[in-house]
């Protein structure tokens, strides 16, 4: 039995990837406490009727060689030996065997697919390149008079740089000009965050387009057109803006696969995870957390689990309301203060798309995996097509299983509809703009996921107060999206949730280093990749 225990708040892929960090590099037993029956947060894979919904679209690909490496060495690339990784212990190395996969699938499922990245806007009831390419068929799309005020914009914006950039809106136009930013970006962003782009922080944006501009997406599309490409089988693109890669890998049976697998290892090598806990309350003794109060959700009892380390990926709303401190009122006030986006996925099951795309007549499949709807006559703000995802997301391949997304607030109207009417907006929305014949439709279902992201306005903008009064709970590591109010892609939460451990493992207290971490950026990786 394990000297020390880590209790760690969620199951997504920060809580599962602390977990298999500590169970490979420590003797400190992990224990993960899910709120849900799921793996794997935002990032799990819903099933219906033998079809698979990517909430939101992940895409494996990260320029961390360290997330890159331990993604393939829990599912290898289709293709590879099939060999089962190998978890390393401080004393000793043992296999983990495949049989420690879910019985949902096979040994020969637990590979990682390697997919070409396309995404659209649609916009004008055409499709356009995403990130924007200013190539001639783009130019031709906008028209002549918005193409000259675009460029006119451009070059203004270019001349007369917004500094300091204070708000998401002062970000784009300096990186794309007010017309380009008027008719690609504040649309879509404004359907996402509810709010007006003057009212976001431009933090948002450094958190992540910080790389995307009109001149890396010209220069991206240059070196496209006369620059030979790599190989087909090189999945690094380190040289690529992370919104411009062109392949990322992709677990065969959905993201959720892959957490599936992670939390099966995990306790196969002496941890714990338990599903439908709901952590209530964290009891504190000084600087340190001891323990945690845990409700289950099927009968309601309640227990106590005392612990030596505690990771929290619940939203900071949540955390800061469950600890038995007496947090000062003005911290509270500020966590209170934070504002979250939810987010509801209509499944449509279809027999075909109405569009198509310079193809033959009666092509039913458009290449795209998602397809961003800038349409602002409509509230649905982005479609993914999973079939292209991977196509073992669909039980049958002669049918389109598409996801129509909508971003809102819990006390909005739209997240109070019944299924069957929030069916019904999506059908006759997506039908409007032409993308689907209404009676195509075969079947459909709802998601609604809370919180889904963290907002960049509200009281976001004394966040530090929360940070240095967190900070002071020596044992308490924020990690992970909703963790720490940062709006993350996975691989950044997983290295949150990394970094973390490697602070336990050296002794150190500042916990600076977790919040340096940033989505864009190299993630302080030394050539030899530690």
């Amino acid at each position: 039995m394990a000297d020390k225990r880590a209790l760690i708040i969620g199951a997504g892929p920060a809580g599962l990837t602390a977990a298999f960090e500590l169970i490979k590099r420590t003797d400190i037993e992990p224990i993960v406490l899910e709120k849900s029956g799921d793996m794997g947060g935002i990032s799990r894979t819903v099933r219906y009727k033998g079809n698979r919904i990517d909430i939101g679209g992940h895409r494996f690909f990260s320029k961390s060689d360290r997330v890159m490496k331990w993604w393939m060495d829990v599912m290898p690339v289709e293709g590879g030996t099939g060999e089962p990784h190998t978890i390393t212990y401080q004393r000793q190395t043992r296999e983990v065997p495949s049989s420690a996969a879910p019985t949902s699938a096979s040994d020969g499922d637990r590979v990682m697919l390697i997919r070409n990245r396309k995404s659209r806007i649609y916009f004008l009831r055409q499709f356009f390149d995403y990130p924007i390419r200013l190539s001639a068929d783009t130019l031709k799309r906008l028209g002549l008079v918005r193409t000259v005020k675009i460029g006119v914009s451009y070059a203004q914006s270019a001349a007369r740089q917004t500094k300091p950039e204070r708000t998401l809106e002062q970000f784009l136009i300096n990186r794309f000009g007010r017309e380009l930013y008027l008719t690609f970006f504040k649309s879509y962003t404004e359907k996402v965050w509810g709010v007006p782009c003057d009212q976001i922080s431009a933090e948002w944006g450094a958190q992540r387009i910080k790389g995307l501009s009109v001149i890396s997406a010209v220069r991206h599309f240059l070196k496209s057109v006369f620059v030979a490409k790599k190989s087909d089988g090189d999945i690094s693109q380190k040289a690529t803006e992370t919104s411009l890669i062109e392949k990322f890998m992709y677990p065969k049976l959905g993201p959720g696969q892959l957490w599936e697998y992670v939390a099966e290892d995990v306790k196969n090598n002496g941890g714990v995870v338990r599903t439908n806990c709901n952590v209530v309350r964290l009891l504190t003794e000084g600087a340190r957390v001891v323990a945690a109060v845990v409700e289950d959700s099927a009968t309601g009892d309640r227990e106590t689990i005392a612990a030596d380390y505690f990771f929290s990926t619940m939203p900071i709303k949540e955390l800061m309301r469950a600890l038995d401190a007496r947090v000062p009122a003005s911290v509270l006030e500020v966590s209170d203060g934070l504002i979250y986006r939810d987010f509801i996925t209509v499944g449509l099951l279809l027999k075909k798309l109405k569009v198509s795309e310079q193809a033959p007549s009666g092509t039913r499949l458009l290449s795209d995996n998602w397809i961003y709807i800038q349409e602002p006559d409509v509230q649905v703000g982005r479609m993914q097509i999973f079939n292209n995802w991977s196509p073992h997301m669909v039980a049958d391949h002669d049918n389109v299983w598409i996801g129509l997304e909508y971003f809102c607030y819990e006390t909005d109207p739209i997240w109070k509809l019944c299924d069957a009417d929030m069916i019904e907006l999506a059908k006759q929305e997506i039908a409007k703009i032409g993308i689907i014949e209404t009676g195509d439709v075969l079947d459909a279902c709802v998601i609604r996921v809370p919180k889904t992201y963290p907002a960049y306005f509200g009281a976001y903008e004394r966040f530090e107060e929360i940070k240095t009064y967190i900070n002071g709970f020596e044992n308490l590591f924020l990690v992970g999206r909703n963790g720490m109010h940062k709006y993350n892609n996975q691989d950044h939460s997983m290295l949150t949730a990394m970094t973390a451990v490697d602070n336990i493992i050296a002794g150190r207290l500042d916990k600076t280093n977790l919040w340096d971490l940033n989505t864009e950026m190299e993630y302080h990786e030394t050539k030899d990749g530690k």
